[in-house]
């Protein structure tokens, strides 16, 4: 096309004429104005918000479809169909609060008004979060036009369409919006198997006042775990003594690491050794579980348990103060510390035919002992996460540590190997709440000579489960800390004599007479 033929088009009267320009500028300054009122209500919807004992992180997203999605991390999120519209809420919990956490079991009405609390704090938050967000919408909106056309005018006409345009997303909002949402939630991350555990989201809703006190109950027990941990007794660092902490079956629970945190440093661990079930399922969400290990600020052993996947395991490894075994013997806080990971990976009630028995481990086992003993090299102790493949190491070290049963117990063999079973730290995550009483949290201090790498004695440490106020600690001795190994003993003790908790260096000379065995639990490791 040439140029005089463009010259010869004319456009019609009503696209160019003075009408034409005037419904231009106008739509110019109403975008504008409705450009500048949608960054600031995105900007300005963020809050820091605390309820109940956490603070929760709210905010304002741009998302065709609307919605309330809640954040927990890191199992995951909720997503509820709460509205309709090009705005969603995010509410997101952040942190919890070990003091208002203390403050709800000093206050025996505190859990009764715990409820309410979190209604009206979570309804306050809300509506400071729209009314700052409203009003940096507006802000925004008026400097827009104020900045692109430099006319008061045209600013207030932005302004005004800002308000138009928040009076059209209230409205489409109340008029979509679903009160049945919670009723049919979609959960993401490892909260997708919550519904298998806590029945489906209509019997939570027709039964909400029941939860409601559920949840109460389990946020004061959160805060009887710090409560029970800030009150242990503190030991003075002694030089020849080498403090272990001993945990297992974490199971995903968060509230482990708080417990685990605060033993640490109040017994002034050296080390730490996990026997292994950190996750529930092994999936690759659940990896990032293992990124708080880094607080804990000393060496942290780990094997792998039968829960955990080799992914696991290397997110555990990519931690700086993690050491993870698999058929491997290392120097830790010098201690030789031979480690092998559970053969098996049954996350799931649907692989327990897994075609490995108590027999098969123990005699793997017995193998992987067999092999070591041909290097000459002798630990100090083996970790593994089942008993049973333990057992297999018998007269090769004088202590091997496991879990996964969920239920603590100690004895020693004719061979003169002590093997010392964890229970579960995480109090066996959700499978917790499968049983009548509550898995109880338990992890154990034990103390080692530094001249001799020989237990010298334990700390038991055990904690209500969920929904449960007790705590305890139990003071154990080992009667012969220097008995030779590999030869049978004629009468080998299956319980060690309690003594109320002392410094390593007032520990008597002289054991009494053993106590009875408390009464066992079924066993609930799988």
């Amino acid at each position: 096309m040439t140029r005089s033929t463009i010259a010869r088009i004319r456009l019609p009267p009503y696209l160019t004429g003075p009408r034409a320009r005037r419904w231009s500028r106008a739509t110019a300054v109403v975008l504008a104005g409705l450009a500048g009122g949608l960054v600031g209500l995105l900007l300005g919807g963020r809050i820091e918000t605390p309820i109940g004992p956490t603070d929760v992180s709210l905010l304002l997203r741009a998302h065709w479809g609307g919605g309330t999605t809640i954040q927990i991390p890191p199992l995951g999120a909720l997503q509820l169909d709460t509205h309709w519209g090009p705005i969603s809420l995010e509410a997101r919990v952040t942190e919890l609060r070990p003091e208002p956490a203390r403050e709800l079991i000093e206050n025996p009405t505190g859990l009764d008004e715990l409820t309410d609390q979190i209604g009206d704090q979570l309804r306050h938050g809300v509506i400071v979060l729209l009314l700052r967000a409203t009003a940096l919408a507006f802000a925004l909106s008026f400097l827009t036009g104020l900045v692109l056309f430099r006319s008061w005018r045209k600013a207030l006409v932005g302004l005004g369409s800002a308000f138009a345009g928040m009076v059209a997303l209230t409205l489409l909002t109340w008029l979509t919006f679903n009160p049945q949402a919670i009723a049919e939630p979609r959960y993401t991350g490892l909260l997708a198997n919550a519904p298998q555990v806590v029945g489906d989201a209509r019997s939570i809703v027709e039964r909400f006042s029941a939860y409601r006190a559920q949840l109460a109950r389990l946020v004061g027990n959160v805060s009887r775990l710090y409560a029970a941990t800030s009150t242990l007794p503190t030991y003075e660092p002694d030089p020849s003594t080498l403090r272990v902490l001993l945990v297992s079956d974490i199971h995903l629970n968060p509230a482990a690491w708080s417990v685990i945190r605060s033993v640490s440093s109040q017994f002034k661990a050296n080390l730490i050794i996990d026997c292994g079930d950190l996750t529930d399922h092994g999936s690759d969400p659940e990896e990032r579980f293992a990124d708080d290990i880094k607080s804990l600020k000393v060496p942290y052993v780990f094997v792998r348990g039968n829960h955990d996947s080799t992914g696991v395991a290397r997110a555990v490894d990519r931690q700086k103060n993690a050491i993870v075994l698999d058929d491997d013997l290392k120097e830790v806080e010098g201690l030789r510390i031979y480690g092998v990971g559970d053969p098996r990976f049954t996350p799931d009630k649907t692989t327990r035919d897994d075609n490995l028995g108590t027999a098969q481990l123990r005699t793997r086992g017995a193998q992987l002992a067999q092999k070591l003993r041909s290097t000459g090299e002798t630990p100090d102790m083996v970790v593994t996460h089942d008993p049973a493949e333990g057992e297999g190491f018998s007269g090769v070290t004088p202590l091997v540590l496991s879990g996964h049963s969920h239920q603590r117990s100690t004895r020693l063999l004719p061979t003169g190997t002590r093997i010392f079973v964890q229970g579960s730290t995480g109090g066996a995550g959700l499978r917790g709440l499968e049983h009548e009483q509550p898995t109880p949290i338990e992890l154990s201090v034990l103390y080692f000579s530094r001249a001799t790498h020989r237990l010298q004695g334990w700390d038991d440490i055990r904690l209500g489960g969920l929904g449960l106020t007790s705590a305890q600690i139990e003071r154990r001795l080992e009667p012969n800390p220097d008995r030779t190994i590999g030869v049978p003993t004629t009468t080998p003790p299956t319980n060690s004599p309690t003594f109320p908790s002392l410094p390593p260096s007032q520990w008597p000379t002289e054991t009494t007479p053993p106590t009875s065995p408390s009464p066992t639990r079924p066993t609930e490791g799988d």
